[in-house]
C-alpha cells in the first residue's frame, strides 16, 4: 500500500514481498472459510449460482456435501440450485463439507445475499473505514453472466491508501468504459465503489482488463496505476449441439459383442471444463425397440453391440434416437437430441441350397455346345452381391470332359451344357454331381455346417443314325523301306458303329505326298506302289503319313490317318559332308573330317575311317586319328609342300557298309582358314590367282592412258591457227589422212568422228574441204591437215580431181596447211604428258 506525506511526497509503508505473501495466505484463509455470493430474490430450479475454490481449500476431496438440500455443490466447485427458490430474507447461508480418503474435513460457510437498494456514498464510506486499511490492489472480481441486476449492479471498491491523508478522485479505463462495449462499468468518484450497468454475455466478453487510476484534486497520481481484472462467470446458457443432425454407421451382421459401430460427438459454447460443458450422451430410443442390441458411451457417444444376433435377413436397419445433455446429465441440464441410422452389412452367413436333390436331361449323340438343363438355387443374401451370386461345379461324372455347367448372371440359374459329343454306343447315360457355393466366402464355421449344397443330374444319351466311324483316327502299320514294289500290308480300317463291322464301308486315298502307295477300295489296304525311302527328305521320325475317306452306302464320310512306319535298312554308307578341308601349316598339322550316316542308329555309328590313297601324294604320308564314334583328324606327314592334294577316305558303318569320299586338303601356308579359304572358288573348290592392288592399279592405268592417246589425237586435230601454225582444234570436221608408201599407191583415209576408212585413188572421186593430201619429200614421211569449212559432198565431183583451191572458192596455201613430221612429234608428245597426269591422279583418287 502507498501512502503520502505532507506535501505529497509518496513513502513506502511495507516491503513489496511481504504484502504479496500475507494477501495470499490472506486469500486461502478467507476461501476456506467463508464465501459471499450476491444472488436474486427469486431462483430458478438448476440456476447457476456461483463457483466455490473447491481445490484451493481440499485439493484431495472425494466427497462434496451441502447443508442445505435445496443448493447442489459439483467437483468444479459450481453452485446451482435444485429447484425454484424465494429469498424472503436479505441473507441465506449454508455450508459445504469437504472429506477426502485420508479421513481430512474442511468446511465452507456461503453466504448469499441479495441486493435491494444501491448504494450511497455515506454507506460506502462507512463499509470503507470499517473494514480499515484499503489495498490499492484487490484480488480479481467475478461478474455472473446475463446477472438480472438490479442495474447499477455494485462489483467492488477500490481505495489507495493515499486517501487517508488526501482527497482522492478515482477512475477507471478500458475495455467496457471507454472503449467496446461503452459504459458497461463505472466507478464512484469520490469512494472507488465499482458498479456494472448491465448485463453481459461471457460467449461474447470472458472478462475485463481495466486499469484504475487514485489522483489528487490538483491531478496529482497519488499511486501507481492499479490493473483490474473482471471474469465473467459462465451460466449454462447454451445448449449442447450435435454436429450432424443424422448421424449414418454400418455394421456387418456378423460382428460380436462389444463391436464398435461408430460414434457421435456435441459441442458446447459454454465455458469449457465446467459442468456446463460436461456432456452425457444416452440412447433414448430404438427402432424397432427390440431386442435391445446397441449401447452408447456416456462420455464418449460411442456405440458398440450389445449383442451377436445381429441378422441382415430379419432386420436391415436401425433407426436410433439419441440425445446429449450437459452438466454431466443432470435433470435441469439443457440437453439436444439427434437421430441415427444404422445399417446392417451383409455377410455371407447363408448358403445356396439347390431346389431339388436331383434333375433329369436327355441329349442326342454326337452334338455339342448345346443347353441341356437350367438349375436353380435359392440364396437369402443381399441379391446380386458377391455372398448371393453362385458358383457352379460339376464334381463327378464329367471325367471326359463333355459337361460345363456356367452361372447365368440375372437368374443366379446353373446353366448344364455339352460341350463335347457323346456317343451313344459307348455310354447312354451319364449321372453327374453338381455342387454349389457363392463367390464370397463363408463366413460360418464349416464344421456347424456343410459349406456346399449338392445335386445329382441325370443325363440320357439319344441315339442317332450316323455314318462310319474313324476310330481311331490315326492308324499305323510297319513296311520295311525296301520292301519290294507291289507288296501288299494292311491298311486302314473303319467301322460302323451301330453294327461294329467294316462290311459295306468304301475306302478312298485323300493324300498321298510321294505317291507311293495304292489303297484297295474295299478292304483298305495298300499295295506298294514305288520304292519306299526311310531316309527321303519329307519323312520324319521314318513316318510317311497317308489320308484316307471311308464312306457308306448312304454317303456318309469320316477321314483318318494311315501312318506308315518305315523301317529301317542299311542301304546308306556313312558320307562326309564337308569335302574341302584347309591346314595351315604354321599353325596346326590337322584337320577334323565328320562323317554322317541318313541310316537309323543300328545301322550308323560308330563309324571305321582309313585312308585309301591320295593323288598328289603317298597315302602313306596322310594319318588318321579317332576323335570319337563319328569323326577323325587327318594329319600329315613329313614336310608337304604347299598345295591341295586329294586324299581317298574310306568310311565304314558298324554293319559294315561303306563309301569312299574324296576330300581336298589344302596345305596354305597362313594363320587362319580365312586367309586360304579367299583364294578358294566356293563353287569348284579349286585354287585360283587373286590379284594385287597393285597389279590392278597398273591394269586400270594402263586402260587410262590408251584412253588419254586417243582422246590426245581427237583434240590435236580439232584446229588450225594460221599466224602460229597451231593445229586444229575443231575435232567435228577434220580428218587425219596417213600416208608411208614410197610409190604411188591407196592412200587410207581416217575420219576422227567414226572412225570411218577410205580408199582413195587418183581415178576415184576427189575428197576435199575436210580432207588435204599427203605430199611425199624424198623418204620423208608428211601428214597433212587441213581444216576445212566444206562438207563432203560439196566438193565431190564425178571423173574429176579437185584441188583444195577449187573447192575453198580462192587461192589457199598449201604452206598453211601443211605440218612435218617433227612439228606433229612435238605437239602429240606435250599432250601425252598432260593426259597422263591427270590419268595417273584420277587413278590414284
Amino acid at each position: 500500500m502507498a501512502a503520502a506525506g505532507p506535501r505529497g511526497t509518496p513513502r513506502r509503508a511495507l516491503c513489496p514481498q511481504l504484502l504479496v505473501t500475507l494477501a495470499i495466505l490472506t486469500l486461502v484463509c478467507d476461501a476456506c472459510k467463508n464465501v459471499t455470493l450476491h444472488i436474486p430474490s427469486t431462483l430458478d430450479a438448476g440456476k447457476f449460482i456461483g463457483r466455490v475454490d473447491l481445490k484451493g481449500c481440499l485439493k484431495s476431496a472425494t466427497q462434496i456435501q451441502s447443508s442445505d438440500p435445496d443448493f447442489q455443490v459439483f467437483e468444479d466447485g459450481s453452485i446451482y440450485a435444485t429447484h425454484a427458490i424465494l429469498l424472503s430474507k436479505e441473507k441465506r447461508t449454508f455450508t459445504i463439507l469437504l472429506s477426502s480418503m485420508e479421513n481430512q474435513e474442511t468446511k465452507i460457510a456461503v453466504f448469499l445475499e441479495h441486493q435491494t437498494k444501491d448504494l450511497k456514498k455515506g454507506h460506502s464510506k462507512e463499509k470503507i473505514l470499517r473494514r480499515g486499511k484499503r489495498r490499492w490492489a484487490p484480488i480479481p472480481y467475478s461478474m455472473q453472466e446475463n446477472s438480472l441486476g438490479p442495474f447499477p449492479l455494485f462489483l467492488q471498491q477500490i481505495q489507495s491508501d493515499a486517501a487517508q491523508n488526501y482527497t482522492i478522485y478515482y477512475s477507471i479505463k478500458g475495455p467496457g468504459v471507454d472503449r467496446e462495449p461503452k459504459n458497461l462499468f463505472y466507478v464512484d468518484r469520490d469512494t472507488g465503489n465499482l458498479f456494472c450497468t448491465r448485463s453481459v454475455d461471457r460467449e461474447q466478453y470472458g472478462s475485463f482488463e481495466l486499469a484504475a487510476f487514485a489522483t489528487t484534486p490538483d491531478g496529482y497520481t497519488a499511486d501507481f496505476l492499479l490493473p483490474l481484472v473482471i471474469k465473467i462467470e459462465d451460466e449454462n446458457d447454451n445448449y449442447p449441439i450435435f454436429t450432424e443432425t443424422t448421424y449414418v454407421f454400418t455394421v456387418a451382421e456378423n460382428c460380436r459383442i462389444g463391436s464398435t459401430v461408430g460414434q457421435v460427438c456435441a459441442t458446447d459454447n459454454d465455458e469449457p471444463d465446467t459442468m456446463h460443458t460436461r456432456l452425457k450422451y444416452s440412447i433414448i430410443e430404438q427402432r424397432p425397440a427390440l431386442p435391445s442390441v446397441f449401447s452408447m458411451h456416456p462420455k464418449t457417444g460411442v456405440i458398440t453391440l450389445l449383442s451377436s444376433q445381429l441378422d441382415r435377413e430379419l432386420i436391415d436397419k436401425y433407426h436410433l434416437k439419441i440425445k446429449v445433455q450437459d452438466m454431466d446429465g443432470q435433470p435441469f441440464g439443457l440437453q439436444t437430441t439427434s437421430s441415427c441410422i444404422i445399417n446392417i452389412e451383409d455377410v455371407n452367413d447363408n448358403l445356396p441350397t439347390f431346389t431339388r436333390s436331383s434333375y433329369e436331361a436327355s441329349v442326342e449323340e454326337n452334338t455339342a455346345n448345346v443347353e441341356i438343363l437350367r438349375i436353380a438355387v435359392e440364396d437369402k443374401d443381399l441379391i446380386n452381391t458377391a455372398n448371393w451370386r453362385a458358383n457352379y461345379t460339376i464334381l463327378k461324372g464329367n471325367e471326359n470332359g463333355n459337361f460345363k455347367i456356367v452361372t447365368d448372371p440375372n437368374t443366379n440359374e446353373g446353366i448344364l451344357c455339352v460341350v463335347k459329343p457323346l456317343n451313344y454306343e459307348e455310354k447312354q447315360q451319364v449321372v453327374l454331381q453338381i455342387g454349389v457355393v457363392n463367390e464370397a466366402h463363408f463366413s460360418k464355421d464349416s464344421a456347424t455346417k456343410s459349406a456346399m449344397s449338392t445335386a445329382s443330374v441325370t443325363v440320357n444319351v439319344r441315339n442317332q443314325d450316323e455314318g462310319p466311324e474313324c476310330s481311331p483316327p490315326v492308324q499305323t502299320v510297319r513296311i520295311k523301306e525296301n520292301a519290294p514294289q507291289g507288296s501288299q500290308s494292311l491298311g486302314y480300317k473303319a467301322y460302323n458303329p451301330e453294327t461294329r463291322s467294316s462290311s459295306g464301308i468304301r475306302y478312298k486315298k485323300l493324300s498321298d505326298p510321294r505317291g507311293w502307295v495304292s489303297i484297295d477300295e474295299n478292304s483298305g489296304s495298300i499295295k506298294i506302289f514305288r520304292s519306299l525311302d526311310r531316309e527321303a527328305e519329307s519323312i520324319r521320325n521314318g513316318i510317311y503319313n497317308i489320308t484316307v475317306l471311308a464312306s457308306d452306302g448312304v454317303g456318309r464320310t469320316c477321314t483318318g490317318t494311315l501312318g506308315i512306319i518305315l523301317e529301317d535298312v542299311n542301304d546308306n554308307g556313312p558320307s562326309i559332308p564337308k569335302r574341302t578341308v584347309i591346314i595351315c601349316k604354321t599353325t596346326m598339322s590337322y584337320a577334323e573330317i565328320v562323317a554322317v550316316d541318313p541310316d537309323g542308329p543300328n545301322h550308323g555309328p560308330p563309324f571305321d575311317f582309313s585312308v585309301e590313297k591320295a593323288v598328289g601324294s603317298d597315302a602313306r604320308r596322310w594319318e588318321l586319328r579317332r576323335i570319337n564314334d563319328t569323326a577323325v583328324r587327318l594329319f600329315y606327314r613329313d614336310d608337304l609342300p604347299f598345295g591341295t592334294y586329294d586324299v581317298q577316305i574310306r568310311v565304314t558303318d558298324r554293319m559294315g557298309q561303306y563309301n569312299v569320299n574324296s576330300v581336298n586338303v589344302l596345305l596354305c601356308d597362313c594363320v587362319t582358314e580365312y586367309d586360304c579359304t579367299s583364294r578358294i572358288s566356293p563353287r569348284t573348290g579349286s585354287s585360283e590367282v587373286r590379284l594385287g592392288k597393285w597389279a590392278i592399279l597398273a591394269i586400270l592405268l594402263g586402260i587410262a592412258m590408251l584412253f588419254c592417246i586417243l582422246f590426245t589425237l581427237i583434240c590435236g586435230t580439232s584446229g588450225i591457227h594460221k599466224p602460229q601454225k597451231e593445229f586444229p582444234n575443231d575435232i567435228t570436221q577434220q580428218n587425219l589422212i596417213v600416208s608411208n608408201t614410197e610409190a604411188p599407191g591407196d592412200d587410207k583415209v581416217y575420219a576422227t568422228d567414226g572412225f570411218t576408212s577410205y580408199v582413195v585413188g587418183s581415178a576415184a572421186p576427189g575428197i576435199c574441204g575436210t580432207v588435204g593430201s599427203g605430199v611425199k619429200n624424198g623418204r620423208q614421211e608428211t601428214i597433212e591437215m587441213v581444216n576445212g569449212h566444206q562438207t563432203l559432198e560439196s566438193c565431190r565431183g564425178a571423173g574429176h580431181h579437185h584441188t583444195l583451191d577449187s573447192c575453198r572458192g580462192g587461192h589457199a596455201e598449201m604452206d598453211n596447211c601443211r605440218y612435218t613430221y617433227s612439228e606433229w612429234h612435238n605437239f602429240t608428245q606435250s599432250c601425252l604428258g598432260e593426259e597422263s597426269i591427270r590419268g595417273h591422279t584420277l587413278i590414284k583418287n
